[in-house]
């Protein structure tokens, strides 16, 4: 995504469903890491599902209601961030199909797409690469989620981000970037399958002697901690923001 952000524009926090109820530290240190880059920052109460179950479950209807919600609720803020690509993704790429035969609703979600962030694109928009800092000597590799790929187009952004940080060295895979396996309700309605993609997924990294998986996206760190101790993998599987909290604590 192209859109400059605003200098000394007030960032809202986008907190989706899971890291909410489940993983609030990624929440946490999502925020923390917006302070340390000079953000003035801001969580509305008020704010529930992006409606993304309900879309990729088919109820287009119970989307709508929740995707209003969304508007309303964030209709206001200058610029809204989020550690998650799926949820991202389902504002900017999906709230434009939910309200396609509804005009009154189409000019607020024009606008909100382009104030709509994934945190790593949010960095790299901002021009705020250069102040990431920080040391950790670790090995590291980097799980990059299939919406943030594909619906918002991160590629070697967050490996750019994580270059910052001194000391840590970063294995690349040398094989085809596939899906952990995750995909929201898809592992609960096929927990074998979702369960071998993610061991084939940490195969990538065999033999790698991995300290840290970075990963992007909640959903894909829930899979993965979940998977790694059957598929043999004995690193720590943390969010970019959790590592870079990390690394910048240390600095």
């Amino acid at each position: 995504m192209s859109t400059q952000v605003k200098q000394n524009s007030k960032v809202s926090l986008f907190i989706p469903c899971l890291v909410d109820q489940v993983l609030p530290e990624i929440g946490l240190a999502m925020a923390d890491l917006l302070r340390k880059l000079g953000y003035e920052i801001s969580y509305n109460p008020r704010q529930t599902c992006c409606g993304q179950p309900a879309f990729n479950a088919g109820h287009r209807t119970e989307a709508r209601t929740v995707a209003r919600h969304f508007l309303q609720t964030f209709a206001e803020a200058d610029y809204i961030v989020s550690p998650s690509g799926s949820c991202t993704a389902m504002v900017r790429n999906y709230y434009p199909v939910l309200f396609a035969k509804d005009d009154s609703l189409m000019t607020q979600v024009k606008s909100l797409q382009k104030r709509t962030f994934e945190i790593s694109e949010f960095i790299y928009a901002e021009n705020k690469v250069d102040q990431i800092s920080g040391h950790l000597d670790l090995k590291v590799s980097i799980h990059n989620s299939c919406h943030s790929m594909r619906e918002l187009g991160i590629d070697n952004q967050i490996e750019e981000i994580i270059r910052r940080i001194d000391g840590v060295e970063i294995f690349i895979p040398q094989v085809e970037h596939t899906c952990c396996g995750f995909g929201g309700l898809f592992s609960y309605k096929m927990p074998d399958i979702a369960s071998a993609m993610a061991k084939s997924r940490f195969e990538a990294y065999n033999g790698a002697d991995l300290d840290v998986l970075i990963v992007n996206d909640p959903g894909c760190i829930q899979h993965f901690r979940a998977e790694a101790s059957s598929a043999g993998f004995k690193g720590e599987v943390l969010h970019l923001v959790e590592f870079l909290q990390k690394a910048m604590v240390s600095a």
